[in-house]
This record gives C-alpha cells, structure tokens and sequence, in this order.
C-alpha cells in the first residue's frame, strides 16, 4: 500500500500542484490532501487514481523493503533520453 509520504513526495518530486494532479485524477483537491496525511483509511479507488496519475508522469512506488534494507519509497521510473550524467559519476570535470 502506498503511505501519505509517498504521495506527498511523488507529487513534489514532479512540481504538481494538489489542484493540477485533483484535475488530472478526477478527484476533489480535499481529498488529495486528506490522502497526503493518512491513507490508513483511504478509499482503495482513490489512492488507485493517484497511483496512476503520479506513476504516468514517471514515478515508481518502492514497496518496504524492495530495495534491499531500505522502507517504502519513490524514485522516477527512467532517466532522460540523453542519458544525463548517472550521481555517482559527478565530478569536478563535467562539473557544470
């Protein structure tokens, strides 16, 4: 199941706001902002929209412990087309 967290943090991580992703789900603003502080007791179709609008723009829900040790998270599905520099070759040379 997805935690407030998640959602909180997948929407900032795409720069959405509650009224564009309320649009884009179908669902009412106060709801997206009630899911954000508790999904304890979510309605399961609503957290489904959400999922889906946040997973179309390139999020990835991370199950607790998926990655290994680590708890439930988010990370984006690709990296861009041109490949980008990956973080853990950042260096002083392709410093921009």
């Amino acid at each position: 199941m997805i935690t407030s967290a998640q959602l909180r943090g997948a929407r900032a991580m795409l720069g959405l706001t509650a009224e564009t992703l309320a649009t884009e789900s179908k669902l009412p603003v106060t709801t997206i902002q009630a899911l954000e502080m508790d999904t304890n007791a979510a309605d399961a179709r609503a957290l489904a929209a959400l999922r889906s609008v946040l997973e179309a723009h390139g999020v990835l829900f991370l199950a607790n412990g998926s990655d290994g040790s680590g708890g439930a998270g988010i990370r984006f599905k690709h990296w861009a087309d041109d490949g980008g520099i990956r973080p853990e070759n950042l260096n002083a040379t392709n410093d921009d």
